[in-house]
């Protein structure tokens, strides 16, 4: 009933506009709308020129994919939020990735990590990578909070320090930088098997863990003091401060939080991939950053709701879907992503711009 209230009210606002605002308004709608109408019209030509594009097994793998990057997506918006980024998430990705497969490997694989030690219990796995996650998260959100550094500056200095740590992690008992793979049959039944399918396709099971994560991130940036207190001090961390808010801890608890998230995508990511060296979770955090933004988690900060963070990333995994259907080069699906960025980021700014 909202919504339909809503649309009433708009259109009785603008039947009362004359022709020149009646144009303005048109050309406000046509560029604040610009990554959704492009997105309507890649889905139509790509179907005209791949009808396999719509195809059952095609949606479940957009699915899939935007699933498996959902919760670095989630986490990084937090950090959007408070008007700053984070450069490390891929490399936590990386780092988390690599500790879950050395600790779930196989008994019997012949190049095993650590060959003394059984498969860890994969809660025991989860609560190892959010905590590293986390401690990094930490560390971003200190250097930020207390020293008053640019989260650029912080994060870019911590995903150099991680991919070091990554690179130093891979290499030790022997294994000299080698792939970690022959993940235990239960981490990869738990991660990508599957107990419902639709159409004869099978639903991996991180798309369900995907669809838990989205919910508690919902009610923790709606429902509670805390999500309140991000959103105050992205909008103003001054007026937030004498409000009685705490801006250096909610500051930190919103980065060791985007870490844990991040630690839960290098998870994932371990079992999805199956195979996992120095480059999993490579600039992970550029498509991220990009569905956030597209999703209208804005730059100027305390701005942003979860459910346009999942939309965005689902934008993002169609378009890129698209291109691989439409077998556009590498070289050139990275121009592509480089613009939607660009795109996404000035109609974010001309929004702010209209509203101030």
């Amino acid at each position: 009933m909202k919504v339909v209230d809503n649309m009433k009210n708009r259109y009785a606002a603008y039947q009362e506009l004359d022709s020149k605002d009646k144009k303005t308004f048109w050309k406000e709608t046509l560029l604040n709308n610009a990554l959704y109408i492009l997105l309507v019209v890649a889905v139509i030509y790509t179907y005209t020129q791949n009808k396999q594009f719509l195809s059952m097994g095609s949606i479940v793998n957009i699915i899939s994919l935007s699933a498996s990057s959902i919760p670095i997506a989630c986490g990084i918006a937090g950090c959007i939020v408070l008007t700053g980024t984070d450069l490390s998430a891929g490399r936590i990705v990386g780092l988390t990735a690599c500790i879950s497969a050395s600790l779930l490997q196989s008994m019997d694989y012949a190049t095993k990590m650590f060959p003394q030690w059984k498969p860890f219990p994969i809660p025991v796995v989860i609560l190892i990578v959010m905590i590293v996650g986390g401690i990094v998260g930490l560390v971003n959100g200190f250097f930020v909070a207390k020293f008053g550094l640019h989260p650029f500056i912080v994060t870019l200095a911590t995903q150099l320090i991680t991919n070091g740590i990554l690179l130093m992690y891979i290499m030790i008992n022997g294994n000299n930088g080698q792939p970690l793979s022959g993940l235990d049959q239960s981490f990869k039944d738990f991660v990508t098997g599957s107990i419902v399918g639709i159409g004869g396709v099978p639903i991996p099971n991180y798309v369900w863990y995907a669809v838990v994560i989205v919910i508690v991130m919902w009610f923790i940036w709606n429902k509670t003091t805390f999500g309140k207190n991000m959103f105050a001090v992205g909008s103003n961390p001054e007026a937030a401060n004498v409000s009685g808010v705490n801006v250096m801890m909610t500051t930190i608890l919103v980065h060791t939080l985007a870490g844990a998230m991040y630690g839960i995508t290098g998870f994932i990511e371990s079992a999805r991939i199956g195979s996992n060296s120095a480059t999993t979770g490579l600039n992970y955090e550029c498509d991220a950053i990009a569905a956030c933004v597209i999703g209208g988690v804005s730059f100027v900060g305390g701005t942003g709701k979860i459910s346009g963070v999942v939309l965005g990333v689902f934008i993002l995994r169609i378009i890129f879907g698209a291109l691989i259907f439409l077998s556009i080069s590498q070289n050139l699906q990275y121009i592509i992503k480089g613009a939607i960025i660009l795109v996404a980021c000035a109609i974010d700014m001309r929004k702010y711009l209209v509203r101030k």
